[in-house]
């Protein structure tokens, strides 16, 4: 349970971090390479481009988990606490459509790129473990859309509308 707990708090923050750091460190000697050594690898680009799209794909993950995506705050202001929840849902649920709808036809054209056996050019891998991106952050989003949803259902039932005006402000103000 312990692992699970650990798994749920620090996932996504962990592969957004390593993402990044890696796609920093190969640009960076790709630049290298094409200014001082005066040759340039067609791997670094294609790994920094490859690292660029899971980290994006994983980060939607991140964003939902925190509640930073943009939304339209001014409707939000019309309603009272119950009012935003209620709308919130909506938004989630709305959202979970399209993500696990990503997550059937990602796993599908991904299926297909792996049957079609296509490769990289510069790192030699498989095109599916790039396609593959799609499905598993859209995957991990809908897990996060669900523990939201769950988490405002929840709040309605027991009319727990405390904080709700708190943190609508908090999110105002990021």
């Amino acid at each position: 349970m312990r692992i699970l707990r650990w798994l749920d708090k620090h996932l996504e923050e962990y592969i957004v971090v390593f993402l990044s750091a890696l796609a920093t460190v190969v640009v960076s000697y790709n630049v290298f390479m094409r200014f001082v050594m005066n040759s340039s690898s067609s791997w670094a680009e294609e790994l920094a481009r490859f690292s660029f799209v899971w980290l994006v794909l994983i980060g939607i993950s991140y964003g939902i988990k925190r509640q930073r995506h943009i939304s339209v705050d001014a409707v939000l202001m019309l309603f009272k606490a119950r009012g935003k929840i209620i709308i919130n849902i909506i938004a989630n649920f709305l959202f979970l459509i399209f993500a696990v709808t990503m997550v059937y036809f990602g796993f599908e054209i991904t299926s297909t790129t792996f049957d079609r056996g296509q490769i990289t050019p510069g790192l030699q891998i498989p095109m599916g473990a790039v396609y593959l991106a799609a499905p598993v952050g859209m995957f991990l989003a809908s897990v996060r859309l669900i523990q939201h949803i769950w988490k405002q259902i929840t709040r309605l039932k027991t009319g727990d509308f405390e904080d709700v005006e708190e943190e609508f402000e908090e999110q105002m103000k990021q």
